[in-house]
């Protein structure tokens, strides 16, 4: 059997708000997110094996341990008994880790919609989120490419309209652990979603929006802090904002023209850093 090529989009959260830590030490969050075109490129095959094959390639493949979210998906479907077959997977990783961009959750969803269209697994959309959630806490987003609204308590809000942004994704040579960022958060904010509304994803309005764990990483990665301030000066700035819990900053333009400018200004000040310009699905 050949393989069939999937493409496993980057997410990014245009907002983050903090609503409360939760008694498993686990937060509650609400989030504005949307997608980007770039992509982690997935080949899959079904195989005659006692075993799965998971393998990465690509520039940003380097550390991706054996327990990976591709795995886990695998292991979970498996122990609830609902897949006998074995698949090769094999995963370019251009989509960076520890980005905030949720490259190995949308991995393991991109996966698990594949499974559900071509109905290798006879379970309900329901099941499907609850899976998701075992798998990892993002993954669930990424089982549709629309904008979509997180809710405080973890239901998801779809909107078929689109956000129309260039943008200029940049990375200091850092990346930001999700454990540690989380564990340093003090302060809380007041949920501001409590339905599906096109505003939200309004311009005015997400430029008035925040990460809150922006505060958090910027104490502790003076970098990213500085790298903030220059993208927020570069000329025809909309806003600009981390994704996730980071490393990776977002800068929101109108036009290709004004992304494409910002990029040569960046790459003249910071040469050895990884950037993109991109633009929201």
């Amino acid at each position: 059997m050949s393989f069939i090529k999937l493409k496993s989009w980057a997410k990014i959260n245009l907002s983050l708000n903090l609503i409360k830590r939760l008694s498993n030490n686990y937060h509650s969050i609400e989030s504005l997110i949307t997608f980007v075109q770039i992509f982690d490129e997935i080949k899959i095959k079904t195989i005659n094996k006692k075993e799965h094959k998971i393998s990465f390639s690509g520039k940003f493949s380097k550390g991706i341990g054996k327990r990976n979210t591709v795995y886990k998906l695998l292991k979970l479907l498996e122990k609830k008994k609902i897949i006998n077959k074995k698949f090769e997977i094999n995963i370019k990783k251009n989509i960076p880790q520890k980005s905030g961009m949720g490259g190995g959750s949308m991995n393991a969803a991109s996966i698990l919609s594949y499974f559900m269209k071509k109905r290798i697994l006879n379970i309900s959309n329901k099941k499907a989120k609850d899976l998701a959630y075992k798998v990892g806490s993002d993954v669930v987003l990424g089982l549709e490419k629309k904008n979509s609204i997180l809710f405080k308590n973890k239901k998801i809000g779809r909107l078929k309209k689109k956000i129309d942004f260039h943008v200029l994704i940049v990375m200091a040579n850092e990346g930001c652990s999700t454990k540690y960022i989380f564990s340093k958060v003090k302060k809380y904010s007041k949920p501001l979603y409590f339905n599906i509304n096109k505003r939200f994803f309004e311009t005015n309005y997400l430029v008035q929006s925040n990460n809150d764990l922006e505060n958090v990483v910027f104490k502790k990665y003076s970098k990213i802090k500085n790298l903030k301030y220059f993208l927020s000066n570069l000329p025809n700035i909309v806003f600009t904002r981390m994704t996730g819990s980071g490393s990776a900053l977002v800068a929101y333009f109108k036009s290709k023209k004004a992304a494409s400018n910002a990029a040569r200004i960046f790459r003249r000040k910071y040469k050895n850093y990884w950037y993109i310009v991109s633009k929201t699905i």
